[in-house]
């Protein structure tokens, strides 16, 4: 008994290691940055949930399945946080974990957040970041048994909005891509997204964040992803609370309108209940979205 309780034990800390694997995005200078000497990362806890902000150097924390397990997808987690903060526990690694339990290599994004003091454009640095990751997962997938051709993205509330624009504005390289590296993410999943950045249905404080408080209109319009949807988009999984009064559930829907319209495979759940911010687990509900995406990734063929 003691010799099986020591085996597992090993193996819980191998996962554990593997898990804790943190890769630096860029390698030299961050791109559309500038020196702020007051400006720090900061990380606080509170009840168990990190929350990070003020990021300067974005990294990718790495969660790895058994290698038995591994169905070679793999997926990069966009924590929300009205671009002002990140939710790195509930809409981050508490996420990752569940995927790397169904053999997806998970990657959690701890991306730039918009800011004038340390970047030459704060609208773009999210972006680059979401892209830098898309990149560096497709350019080393051999490193972690990745297909290339099965790497998605998953936000949450504004981390919504930055994978809804990586889904969107892919055709455009906001970093260096000299070997033209497919930017493009397979499949994307989006809960409680902020999408529309249209003054009747934005979260504004998200919308400030990204483009300020007197954005001109071409800005509101290249944001507001509903309106970027084209026939390249990719299949995307949708999931809202009708009751959320910080992100309306128009947000998802206009989506899932745009995403029809195109022909472009997609899947919306809206619940009655549940508010804004309920990461996994919708306590309004017995139903659980989670294994509504997984019946949709297996649809998808990215997992079996």
């Amino acid at each position: 008994m003691k010799k099986i309780c020591l085996a597992i034990g090993v193996l819980l800390i191998h996962y554990t290691m593997q898990a804790q694997q943190v890769i630096t995005l860029y390698e030299g200078v961050v791109p559309n940055s500038k020196p702020a000497a007051t400006y720090a990362e900061k990380n606080e806890e509170t009840n168990g949930q990190l929350r990070t902000s003020q990021v300067i150097n974005p990294t990718l924390t790495v969660y790895t399945p058994a290698a038995d397990k591994n169905t070679g997808a793999a997926i990069i987690i966009c924590p929300g946080g009205g671009y002002s903060r990140l939710a790195m526990t509930h809409e981050g690694h508490d996420v990752a974990k569940l995927f790397a339990s169904w053999g997806i290599t998970a990657f959690v994004l701890k991306y730039r957040l918009p800011s004038d003091s340390v970047m030459l454009d704060k609208s773009e640095g999210p972006v680059q970041d979401a892209q830098r990751a898309i990149q560096l997962v497709r350019t080393k997938a051999s490193t972690w048994g990745v297909d290339t051709g099965k790497i998605g993205i998953i936000g949450f509330s504004a981390g919504g909005h930055l994978a809804s624009t990586a889904s969107t504005h892919f055709n455009k390289a906001f970093i260096s891509n000299p070997d033209n590296i497919s930017l493009r993410p397979n499949f994307s999943m989006l809960i409680y997204p902020v999408i529309t950045f249209s003054e009747k249905f934005t979260h504004k404080g998200s919308r400030e964040g990204l483009i300020g408080k007197t954005p001109k209109p071409e800005m509101v319009t290249y944001f507001s992803n509903e309106l970027q949807v084209t026939d390249a988009t990719p299949p995307t999984f949708l999931v809202h609370a009708g009751d959320d009064k910080a992100v309306p559930v128009e947000n998802s829907l206009s989506y899932y309108r745009a995403l029809n319209d195109h022909h472009i495979p997609a899947e919306l759940h809206v619940y009655p209940g549940g508010g804004h911010g309920f990461g996994m687990n919708n306590k309004t509900t017995a139903d659980q979205w989670t294994d509504r995406l997984q019946n949709w990734l297996k649809g998808l063929k990215v997992i079996k």
